[in-house]
């Protein structure tokens, strides 16, 4: 199947009209995006948006050999329908239900959790894709069933392979990919489009960084997807430090690289902190804003996370791993550090930095960055500071990719998209 998308962005398009943000006001030239409609074959339309039938004929498929229009988003396709000049009334399935083609193709509507109606379409030649309206993942906990998957006995057969195409939401729902993941409707061989773009979402490189690290990536308008090709998944860089001041949106950055994975390890290095409120206020945020299907380490023992295989481990942070390290040796106390303390300091860190740099699972690292405000006040606080310095450098040296983030926002420092 031939799948163009006429637009790719969220139902009021990029800018969004009458909208003074910044992320509207860079949303110009390239940066411009109709609201999404994708067209499968020159038959079918899946979301009728205005314009659609222009896009269509720049994308060369005239649009009088429009067939079926459906509606995907909720405002879209009323009882009686909607039409546009030139195509048919929009109409919508109920979920359940199956559109079979003069052109042979198959469609079967599902259920998802918002507002809308999902789409599974099997083209004439068996591949299939998947197609999410916008904020939008598939309603209970197993991937939508397409259609055509019935075997000789009359099981269903079609959830034992992956789609060969996902259209959806990645940027806003990343916890949908998760679940599709999960359950096998997307596997290695599926190709994810990240479509809905809105003007919260990044732009330019940054865009590219986020699908990339979702195994999905963004395409421009009128941009022609093909199923039962052979496709090769974005590289993910295996190993990511991301860096930042207090408060600067590190860890929700880090956070955003791994939320598309079906299961994740957070390991926690910070420890209790005895009770301390702040602290303790600290830690129920980062748990509330997390996946809950991520399971959560507190440990500051690196080294053998690091060994293991298995799924995505994002340790945070390098930072708070540092002062546990500095409190086992006293580094405080000018006795203990300069009677072997720092030597053995240095030597654990030189072993969590070999333990990173021969890591097979997918590993994401935040840590603080420092130094560059006042003078600390006392011995043991230059000695964190430069300690954690040194280890930022000798982390950073092993990773792939390396952000910072400032403000919230992200400047790749080393990557192949930086």
């Amino acid at each position: 199947m031939e799948l163009t998308l006429l637009g790719t962005a969220a139902p009021e398009g990029l800018p969004r009209p009458g909208c003074p943000c910044a992320g509207c006001a860079a949303s110009v030239g390239a940066h411009c995006r109709a609201a999404t409609a994708v067209l499968v074959d020159g038959v079918l339309l899946l979301d009728a948006t205005p314009g659609a039938g222009a896009g269509a004929a720049r994308a060369g498929h005239a649009p009088s050999g429009i067939r079926h229009v459906l509606a995907a988003r909720p405002e879209d396709g009323g009882p009686a329908g909607s039409r546009l000049p030139g195509l048919p009334p929009a109409g919508r399935l109920p979920a359940g239900q199956q559109l079979v083609t003069a052109s042979g193709h198959r469609v079967r509507a599902f259920s998802v959790d918002v507002p809308g109606t999902g789409y599974a379409v099997t083209g004439p030649d068996g591949t299939r894709a998947l197609y999410l309206p916008p904020g939008a993942a598939p309603a209970g906990p197993a991937a939508p069933v397409p259609s055509g998957g019935e075997g000789a006995d009359g099981a269903d057969r079609s959830a034992e392979r992956p789609y060969e195409v996902v259209l959806a939401d990645v940027l806003g729902r990343p916890e949908a990919l998760a679940r599709l993941r999960a359950s096998g409707a997307v596997g290695p061989g599926t190709e994810v489009i990240a479509v809905h773009l809105d003007h919260e979402d990044p732009l330019g490189p940054e865009l590219a960084r986020r699908c990339v690290a979702t195994g999905a990536r963004a395409v421009p308008d009128g941009t022609a997807v093909f199923t039962g090709r052979p496709v090769r998944a974005p590289a993910a860089p295996r190993r990511t430090l991301v860096v930042g001041g207090t408060r600067s949106g590190k860890s929700l950055q880090a956070e955003r690289r791994l939320e598309a994975h079906p299961d994740v390890v957070y390991a926690a290095t910070g420890g209790g902190r005895d009770g301390n409120p702040d602290w303790v206020n600290r830690v129920h945020l980062h748990r509330e804003r997390r996946p809950a299907h991520w399971r959560t380490v507190e440990t500051c023992d690196m080294v053998p996370l690091l060994a293991e295989d298995g799924p995505p481990l994002l340790v945070d942070c390098l930072a708070s791993w540092l002062a546990d390290a500095m409190e086992q040796i006293d580094a405080g106390d000018d006795t203990a550090w300069l009677g072997g303390g720092q030597e053995k300091l240095r030597a654990r860190s030189a072993e969590l930095v070999a333990a990173v740099r021969a890591a097979r699972r997918r590993v994401v690292l935040v840590s603080s960055e420092v130094g560059s405000g006042v003078e600390p006040g006392t011995v043991r606080q230059r000695r964190y500071r430069d300690e954690l310095g040194w280890l930022n450098s000798a982390v950073g040296g092993t990773c792939e990719e390396v952000l910072l983030v400032v403000a919230g926002q992200v400047l790749a420092l080393k990557g192949p998209t930086g």
